[in-house]
């Protein structure tokens, strides 16, 4: 069953700490995967690109095989020393309707992509370019921050991170992230009227085991 856009913008909103800790603390990315514009949020489906390290072929191949709401996924194997993306790439993606990137390496123009108001997760940045004549794979599995991610498989991204949801768990996820945040009313609730996060969380047994009431 096609993921729906009703169920892309209810993953953007319940938040990357939300869906991670509700799907069972499995899917996040490693935290130096970090939002060039922290104010901006991405959800979609992965399309992946496996490419090397200071070359940037696969990508441009890429965006011929590129849908609307796809997120572009790169691994550039955490390579530093180059630039694979900027502005251009930028602009072409927007152009095709693509929503967002991950790269696991760095981008560079980064001034300009976030006036451009282009979701970009990366390493970090370099000024220096890449080469362009070195075969990659799209839509293949890769891994990135130590989470498997297959094509389709949907990523969510806000300023506190990364995380993927498998493209058949989506509505599951979406109920027990709700239900998550239901829970969390209620721990609030309680703070609220004056209760401690000792009572609410059920604590007080751990802290006497270990001696520490």
């Amino acid at each position: 069953m096609p993921i729906t856009q009703d169920q892309l913008d209810t993953l953007k909103q319940l938040g990357t700490a939300t869906i991670h800790e509700a799907q069972g603390q499995t899917g996040a990315l490693d935290s130096g995967l970090r939002p060039v514009d922290p104010s901006l949020r991405l959800a979609g489906p992965a399309l992946t690109v496996d490419c090397r390290p200071d070359d940037n072929l696969a990508i441009h191949y890429a965006l011929t095989k590129a849908k609307p709401g796809d997120v572009l996924v790169v691994d550039a194997k955490g390579f530093m020393e180059a630039g694979p993306w900027g502005d251009l790439l930028t602009l072409a993606s927007q152009k095709l309707g693509i929503v967002g990137l991950v790269m696991n390496g760095a981008v560079r123009d980064a001034n300009a992509i976030i006036e451009m108001g282009f979701p970009t997760f990366s390493r970090g940045l370099s000024i220096k370019g890449t080469n362009k004549c070195q075969p990659g794979k799209v839509n293949v599995p890769i891994v990135i921050g130590g989470v498997h991610i297959n094509p389709g498989d949907i990523i969510v991204g806000d300023r506190d991170g990364l995380v993927v949801v498998e493209q058949s768990r989506v509505e599951e996820v979406i109920r027990l992230s709700r239900n998550r945040e239901d829970k969390e009313d209620g721990i609030r609730a309680g703070l609220e009227a004056g209760k401690s996060t000792v009572d609410l969380l059920g604590l007080a047994p751990t802290l006497e085991k270990f001696g520490m009431r």
